[in-house]
């Protein structure tokens, strides 16, 4: 049996060499790709530019914080502009170094302390994982970019997701040093796709950011088929794309969420499921099932990235599904049941409320306010994850929070 298996799999892959692929290049479509040119983002790089031009005169440029939907060009806009200020810079030998942080890396930025070590790496300074105070670190980067005169620009991606682990003092920490120094200053971007995160920052740390924002809308169709257009031209060889999937495509991201990285990949996993199927071209069919399968995939992502409340917070919620009308209070109640079984420190049910609030956003459930007359208002809570994919969260869940 194995040895017939084994055949069958030599065979497969020799009729995989010599089947004509569909794709030229399919890296144009991955996330990590940047491309030369972003469409459809002319005035918010202009106004990141403008912000940022300082520090070619070593002036500190003004804290930044971009906000918008995940997909909506945030990260490559950034990226894009510091790469050529970063060429600009080293051309005419001005001391700038430009630092970029995934603040939803794990063992990267969850605490201030990994922060702080990761930033030392960057200027050379070799730090442990762990083992001293998180004062000392702090002071070793500070004294390794103030031996020379220089502006440091940190750009903190998913920056929501640092505050929320590691709270909003290290923000406070990394820019209140910027009076105390000879030589160096520091300046933040800040990435995030929470609109509201910043008003929720202690009022002393938002006095000593004196940031500027930048919103990014979502694109609506045309953009992205735009866009999808300009890498699929790249992505696939001519004439293998069925006539109107490129329209279908960006009509299913636009009416969901804006989202031309969404976008990108549907395209991409529509062509990979095209080419398993050894088709020759990439059919609308093809991308229904990369549009179901992308839908299964980022929901138990979302769900496997979520800190252990937010997990306890949905699985209560889940759990409450068959009742009838249920409210923050009853996902309260199960929650705190929840928190005994996984030793976790209940929150309080405002913050409970927040968090499925989160959910709302995320498309995971679906929170509507009611008014109860003298009773105050609540949330009428309702699942929006579907019905196949459930068992499957389900587990997750139970997995991530050590329940038996």
């Amino acid at each position: 049996m194995e040895l017939m298996v084994e055949k069958g799999l030599n065979q497969f892959f020799e009729n995989y060499l010599t089947k004509e692929p569909l794709f030229l290049d399919k890296k144009t479509l991955q996330s990590n790709y940047y491309p030369p040119s972003l469409s459809h983002r002319d005035s918010q790089i202009q106004q990141i530019a403008n912000i940022l031009a300082p520090a070619l005169r070593v002036e500190r440029p003004s804290n930044l914080f971009v906000y918008g939907s995940t997909g909506t060009g945030k990260t490559v806009s950034v990226q894009h502009i510091t790469t050529q200020i970063q060429a600009v810079a080293n051309k005419n030998n001005i001391p700038i170094k430009i630092v970029y942080i995934n603040c939803k890396l794990k063992n990267i930025a969850d605490t201030e302390y990994r922060l702080m070590a990761q930033l030392c790496r960057e200027f050379g300074k070799d730090i442990p994982s762990t083992g001293l105070p998180t004062n000392d670190v702090q002071r070793f980067f500070f004294s390794s970019i103030d031996k020379q005169h220089q502006i440091v620009i940190l750009i903190l991606d998913e920056i929501d997701q640092l505050i929320k682990k590691a709270g909003d003092e290290v923000l406070y920490n990394l820019t209140r040093n910027n009076s105390d120094m000879q030589n160096a200053q520091v300046a933040i971007i800040g990435i995030s796709n929470d609109l509201k995160f910043v008003d929720n920052l202690d009022p002393r740390v938002k006095s000593s950011l004196s940031e500027e924002e930048i919103l990014f809308p979502h694109y609506n169709a045309i953009q992205i088929q735009d866009i999808l257009k300009e890498r699929s031209s790249k992505a696939f060889k001519p004439n293998v794309l069925e006539e109107g999937l490129i329209e279908k495509c960006a009509a299913y991201a636009a009416r969901e969420h804006g989202d031309a990285r969404r976008a990108l990949e549907l395209l991409r996993v529509a062509g990979e499921i095209a080419e398993r199927a050894q088709e020759n071209k990439v059919a609308i069919k093809h991308l229904d099932l990369a549009e179901e399968k992308i839908e299964h995939d980022r929901l138990l992502d979302i769900i496997s990235t979520q800190p252990k409340q937010f997990q306890a917070v949905l699985y209560a919620a889940l759990n409450l599904k068959e009742t009838k009308g249920a409210f923050t209070g009853d996902v309260y109640n199960l929650y705190k049941n929840i928190c005994q079984q996984t030793k976790l420190r209940p929150l309080t049910q405002r913050r409970i409320g927040d968090i499925i609030a989160e959910f709302d956003m995320l498309g995971l459930i679906t929170a509507n306010v009611i008014s109860k007359g003298r009773y105050g208002r609540t949330r009428e809570i309702s699942i929006a994850i579907p019905s196949g994919t459930e068992p499957k969260v389900k587990e997750t869940l139970k997995k991530e929070l050590g329940l038996s």
